[in-house]
């Protein structure tokens, strides 16, 4: 079993006393996002957890106990892009604190394990293209040593969320063509870094530019720090372009406070607020507790480590 952690909102950044408490006591409750009232009781102990996906935009309230984790295999998919306070608004600055944090955490747990998302791009009359040509080569220059790869995607428009969102950020039109000569020159700013450049579940073919398609929920990437081989089907429940490996996410919708206009996670900026004032560290539960009204049931879940692989080896 892979743990995502998470798609639906910034654990390391809001949660993270709450994370580590959870991996401490072995097991996290999860509600059904499409029935609340449906809980799952998943197991979190190392012998049924082949991996670990953070995913943050400021992950720096997690170092103090990040050897929580030594005894599993994880990795951050850390987003720094370009954009102020207009789209993020509660993000710390990007020059004085994020790229220090990025920085710092490659230190902390090795190159390998933190992966820059450059993303989603959006573009407007203050964030051109060319401005982000311009932002993503400063940004590849401070990090070039500090990751291996780089994952971009293009802004998908299509959730109903989203497009309530951005009312006020006045989108460009945003082309393929355009999207296609972006990606690019970002692709040889990044390998001009010695960056691996790929995209996040998008449709465009740009592997003439040396992008690839981007597994964030990468098997691959956790074998490596496994020292073990995986039996992982794709994610039937993402988006058909997204080649993600299946995982189980124990975040909550609603409940990230970093506030970015593109965000799909957060519909409610009331239900955001209420949720995050019912959030108690030491719950097994992100939000609230269990109700008289919540059924909890066990989840099944195993290793999807390969051991006949294993003993083939020479």
């Amino acid at each position: 079993m892979i743990i995502s952690a998470s798609r639906r909102t910034d654990i390391p950044a809001y949660y993270s006393e709450w994370f580590f408490n959870r991996l401490r006591e072995g097991f996290v409750l999860v509600r059904n996002p499409r029935n609340f009232h449906s809980v799952s009781r998943i197991k979190l102990s190392p012998e049924v957890v082949d991996g670990i996906v953070l995913w943050s935009k400021n992950p720096a309230p997690m170092f103090d106990d990040l050897e929580l984790l030594r005894d599993y295999a994880y990795y951050f998919q850390f987003s720094l892009t370009p954009y102020g306070r207009d789209i993020e608004p509660n993000l710390p600055s990007k020059n004085e604190e994020l790229v220090s944090t990025f920085k710092r955490l490659s230190d902390l747990i090795g190159v390998d394990r933190v992966i820059w998302r450059y993303d989603p791009i959006l573009v407007n009359a203050r964030y051109t293209v060319e401005y982000h040509i311009r932002a993503f080569s400063k940004i590849a220059e401070e990090l070039r040593r500090f990751t291996r790869r780089v994952t971009i995607s293009f802004i998908d428009t299509k959730y109903r969320v989203i497009k309530h969102n951005i009312k006020e950020l006045a989108l460009l039109d945003f082309s393929v063509q355009t999207q296609t000569e972006l990606a690019r020159d970002l692709a040889e700013i990044a390998h001009a870094h010695g960056l691996t450049i790929d995209t996040c579940a998008e449709k465009l073919d740009l592997k003439q530019f040396g992008i690839g398609h981007a597994s964030c929920v990468d098997d691959n990437l956790l074998e490596k720090l496994l020292g073990a081989s995986l039996r992982v089907e794709k994610d039937k429940s993402q988006r058909v372009e997204c080649a993600c490996k299946t995982s189980i996410d124990i975040g909550m919708y609603n409940t990230c406070r970093n506030g970015c206009r593109y965000c799909y996670a957060n519909y409610s900026h009331g239900s955001v607020d209420a949720n995050f004032a019912k959030h108690n560290p030491n719950s097994p539960l992100i939000s609230g507790e269990v109700g008289a009204d919540d059924v909890v049931y066990d989840r099944t879940v195993h290793s999807c480590r390969d051991f006949r692989l294993l003993l083939n080896e020479p």
